[in-house]
């Protein structure tokens, strides 16, 4: 049996819901999500529940969508976090909701330590498909097919991410987070500007590597920023920094140090609340 969600206001302990089978949702991955992982309650600072709920009210606001009862939402949300320690929050078009609680990856401490492989999802590999990036990527929307499908044609390659390629051969992010990288004295990461996502644990870093003076370049990963960077990860709100530590490009395999300092410190980093916690 499926774990207990919260839908609409309700909790719900069965393998189904009530859905109609002409749901936009359904038709048309017409949704928008977050996932946040859950430190001990839902409020504590370091689940940053708030900023969670703003992004979702972000996209409500740009897409013109119905917001639905906060207040239900937030309990919903409170009973489920006792629970589990990851909860995905979905909103749909009229104002209902949807919240599914689950665990953490099984294999998370040993990425954290020993780094995981990447696989370069490069635009000819699906033929006149290809994967290129997310849809709307600005939003975190149900229709997540393109990294989806990088995903599992990364784990065909023993792989456990996938890197998402632009047109310009710059690499954009993972299937499941943010890029960041190391290397010629400072870290590296996409602009927003390359169409990716504004990942909560990537702005959280920024804010925590700024505090320190700590220099960030947000720049294309076309092949000469990629030619300095001495260690690589990525991030996301449920598996923090996660090194990756060999990188599969067609025939090539690249490997990059699992233990530089300089993810470290990126680690340090995603831990501490925001700067404006302390």
């Amino acid at each position: 049996m499926s774990p207990p969600s919260w839908y609409n206001g309700q909790l719900h302990t069965g393998d189904t819901l009530p859905i109609a089978p002409d749901d936009p949702a359904l038709l048309f991955g017409a949704t928008v999500f977050t996932t946040l992982r859950i430190y001990d309650r839902l409020h504590d600072p370091r689940s940053h529940w708030s900023d969670h709920v703003q992004r979702l009210q972000t996209s409500l606001a740009a897409l013109g969508w119905r917001s639905p009862d906060w207040s239900q939402v937030e309990q919903g949300a409170i009973y489920l976090a006792d629970h589990h320690p990851v909860l995905r929050v979905t909103l749909f078009p009229d104002g209902r909701h949807w919240i599914l609680g689950r665990s953490l990856p099984t294999n998370l401490d040993h990425w954290h330590q020993q780094g995981i492989t990447a696989w370069v999802a490069t635009w000819d590999d699906l033929g006149d498909l290809g994967y290129g990036g997310r849809s709307l990527p600005s939003h975190k929307t149900g229709n997540y097919l393109a990294p989806w499908l990088a995903r599992q044609r990364a784990q065909q390659h023993q792989a456990q991410e996938a890197i998402l390629v632009g047109l310009d051969d710059a690499w954009l992010e993972t299937s499941t987070g943010n890029l960041w990288g190391w290397g010629a004295g400072c870290y590296w990461t996409p602009p927003i500007s390359q169409g990716i996502l504004p990942g909560l644990a990537r702005s959280h870093l920024i804010s925590s590597l700024k505090c320190q003076n700590i220099e960030i370049r947000e720049e294309p990963w076309c092949a000469q920023v990629r030619s300095h960077l001495e260690a690589i990860a990525y991030c996301n709100s449920v598996v923090e920094v996660v090194p990756i530590s060999h990188v599969l490009s067609g025939a090539d395999c690249r490997s990059y140090d699992p233990h530089h300092p300089g993810l470290e410190l990126l680690q340090e980093a995603i831990a501490r609340p925001n700067p404006v916690d302390f």
